[in-house]
């Protein structure tokens, strides 16, 4: 038994997960993956502070956070619940419980309401046309008017497919953060998005994106053909190519999927080792690992995966994983993110490390002690992409 495989039986919530023993001997000494050599050594780990964000404090959290009932990072869509695309994976269901804002005069009223409710800031996105491209060039003269009354109101726009003047006319409205997702696989565009274009298609998106004034972060889905592996190490030489601000990583989750054409869990094992192939090929850009990921043991698995590989960031963490990183040595910061975030754990990726509160292993085994005894702990102020707010002592 490797000594990491040790740490993680030292971690109650990980005492019975089982983790692939040879994927844990990789990480734990790091070389070159075989068939994905990207020529590049995964750093060491104290060079990798990872920073959780988290609703709750998952286990040391013993304090209620107040300011947890509204959503600093709504979802706004500029078609409401209509897609050309109906991608498998999604069936345009995502869109649904957003924000709708059809027309400019909608969006200027919905981001006042928004800004008066205490929202940071928002994710601006919509369905697609036929070509994948999200039809947002009404909107520009909007979004100056909002940024030019409202400067410190971040927007993260989901870009999907443009040309360059498109990704200009978007930075020049002012967006903060642009957001696309990256496909590797000719058959994942063709089959699942149901899509006629092409690989690179996706990638002129990202070189034109990067080109901008804006912050770019690109989504990788694990998983995206049908659960299995396809285009996910293509859609990392892409970026890598293109180096944006940073990556987020998650694992395809689909819940509207149609019976005719089901996805199936994509392997932990697979996902850690494309972790790793990420640290590796991306050493000085960070890594979040999304939200989106399965849950349960699938869940456990690979938050400890991400833990190991040296990922930056990981949203919403998994019971233990906290205690894992500061066991494993990594320098270890929290951001009670609890207004969330369906767009703010990207945004956050690209800002000061610093932010957060900063934990070590003694302080982490106290918490948690005093959590199973019942003891209220200590006082967690609420930390958001602007600053700490607010927060309960105990």
């Amino acid at each position: 038994m490797s000594n990491w495989q040790q740490l993680v039986q030292a971690v109650e919530p990980l005492q019975d997960l089982e983790l692939d023993a040879d994927l844990v001997r990789d990480l734990e000494q790091p070389g070159q993956q075989p068939g994905h050599q990207s020529g590049h050594q995964v750093p060491e780990r104290v060079a990798h502070p990872v920073h959780f964000y988290t609703p709750t404090f998952k286990s040391y959290q013993t304090s209620e956070i107040k300011s947890c009932g509204k959503n600093a990072w709504p979802a706004v869509s500029v078609t409401g619940s209509e897609c050309k695309l109906q991608c498998d994976h999604c069936k345009a269901a995502i869109l649904e419980p957003m924000i709708p804002a059809r027309t400019p005069e909608a969006l200027w009223r919905v981001v006042n309401e928004l800004i008066d409710d205490g929202a940071q800031g928002l994710l601006l996105t919509g369905g697609s046309n036929h070509r994948n491209e999200v039809e947002y060039a009404p909107y520009y003269e909007t979004i100056r008017r909002i940024k030019d009354s409202h400067p410190e109101f971040r927007i993260a726009a989901h870009a999907a497919l443009m040309d360059e003047n498109a990704a200009f006319a978007m930075a020049d409205a002012g967006v903060d953060v642009a957001m696309m997702d990256v496909i590797g696989a000719q058959e994942t565009i063709t089959n699942v998005y149901h899509l006629r274009r092409s690989v690179d298609d996706f990638e002129a998106t990202l070189e034109n994106l990067v080109r901008t004034s804006m912050r770019v972060v690109p989504h990788i889905v694990i998983g995206l053909h049908y659960g299995r592996m396809l285009g996910e190490w293509r859609a990392l030489e892409i970026i890598q190519r293109h180096l944006p601000d940073a990556v987020v990583l998650v694992v395809v989750m689909p819940f509207y999927a149609p019976e005719k054409k089901p996805f199936v869990t994509p392997d932990s094992s697979d996902v850690g080792r494309f972790f790793q192939s990420a640290r590796q090929a991306l050493p000085d850009t960070s890594l979040l690992l999304g939200c989106a990921r399965p849950p349960g043991e699938s869940r456990m698995q690979i938050d400890t995966y991400a833990v190991m590989a040296g990922l930056d960031g990981i949203a919403h963490p998994a019971d233990g994983a906290v205690e894992l990183a500061a066991r494993l040595g990594r320098k270890v910061r929290v951001t009670p993110a609890c207004c969330s975030i369906v767009v703010g754990d990207e945004v956050m990726a690209v800002q000061d490390a610093s932010d957060g509160l900063e934990l070590d292993i003694d302080t982490i085994l106290r918490e948690e002690a005093r959590r199973r005894a019942g003891v209220r702990g200590i006082g967690i102020p609420v930390v958001s992409a602007s600053g700490p707010r607010t927060g309960i002592p105990a």
